[in-house]
């Protein structure tokens, strides 16, 4: 780890009590020099006695109180011999460079401390940095995780919303394809049941056609004959109702009254118009109906037939009896 560079750069400390300790081992010269010059002095003279006077001076109190302890009497120390005195100033002088060298190095110790505890503060605050840079940067690649994995679910999210709706796409194609694959079987059902139903519808009118003939025949024979007139068959006829020379002006519309709700036809209308030939005894009981002209559409034409067959019994006309044959032409609703 690199260590921050302090603002301040690293200066040795001043050394506290220099002038002083020099004053000091001045001062101390100078007294050496007067104990000696004085201590030389006083081995060649006599000493003197020393004389102390002391005074006290008592208060005057006019209440008597205690009197206080006399004060301790000042006893004047000997002077010292000159060797004790140099062994003093120079004892002195230790005990003073000792005092400075152990404030030097405890000053020193100061020193030391204050720039270790720098050292490890600014090696606790690097220490932190670098503790917050990991962490935002763990911050970040966390945040880009995320992202990315939330780009990858919403992208594979909208894969699988794609593949939905493709495949939702695809059941509805298969399900119109479906529908109009029923629809067509539907309309193909519908016709081959209706073809069944004309050709079943064209065979029982064959049918009760071949057996109104052999009545006809029959009754024709109790009548004297194919010769005899009167009750044959029409061989045409003309308008839009009826045919033959006995049928009133109004019967040709009495038959297409009772003909027409008979129709059932869901188809075009447009140009079709058939023609069909009816045979009938007198009392209007029907022995055959046929296509006498066709439309050119076969439904139709099987439409309109089946409606004359069900026309049983036809209407009489006004002298209360049916012709025995005639036409009728019929159109769709339209």
């Amino acid at each position: 780890m690199i260590r921050k560079q302090s603002a301040r750069p690293l200066q040795p400390p001043r050394e506290r009590g220099t002038w002083r300790a020099f004053a000091l081992a001045v001062v101390m010269h100078v007294l050496l020099a007067f104990f000696l010059y004085h201590g030389i002095q006083w081995q060649n003279s006599t000493p003197a006695g020393a004389e102390a006077e002391l005074w006290t001076d008592v208060p005057e109190v006019t209440t008597p109180q205690p009197p206080p302890p006399p004060p301790p009497v000042p006893v004047a120390p000997a002077p010292p011999l000159p060797d004790e005195q140099a062994d003093i100033a120079l004892q002195e002088k230790k005990r003073q460079e000792q005092e400075a060298a152990r404030e030097a190095q405890l000053l020193e110790q100061q020193r030391q401390q204050q720039l270790q505890a720098q050292q490890e503060a600014e090696a606790k605050r690097q220490q932190q940095a670098a503790d917050q840079a990991a962490q935002l940067a763990a911050q970040k690649a966390a945040a880009a995780r995320l992202k990315q994995q939330q780009q990858q679910a919403d992208k594979l999210r909208q894969q699988q919303l794609a593949e939905q709706q493709k495949q939702d796409q695809l059941k509805q194609q298969q399900l119109q394809d479906q529908q109009q694959q029923q629809a067509q079987a539907d309309a193909q059902k519908k016709a081959d049941a209706q073809k069944a139903k004309a050709a079943a519808a064209a065979a029982q009118a064959k049918k009760v056609d071949q057996e109104r003939r052999a009545r006809l025949a029959q009754l024709q024979g109790l009548a004297g004959g194919e010769g005899s007139t009167g009750n044959g068959l029409a061989k045409s006829g003309t308008g839009s109702g009826s045919g033959g020379t006995s049928t009133s002006p109004g019967y040709a519309d009495k038959v297409r009254r009772l003909v027409r709700p008979k129709i059932v036809w869901s188809g075009d209308t447009q140009g079709l118009e058939t023609v069909v030939s009816v045979h009938c005894s007198p009392s209007g009981t029907l022995l055959s109906a046929t296509v006498s002209r066709s439309s050119g559409n076969e439904q139709w034409d099987d439409a309109a037939l089946r409606a004359v067959q069900l026309t049983d019994p036809m209407p009489v006309d006004t002298d209360g009896k049916a012709p025995t044959s005639f036409l009728i032409t019929l159109r769709p609703a339209g």
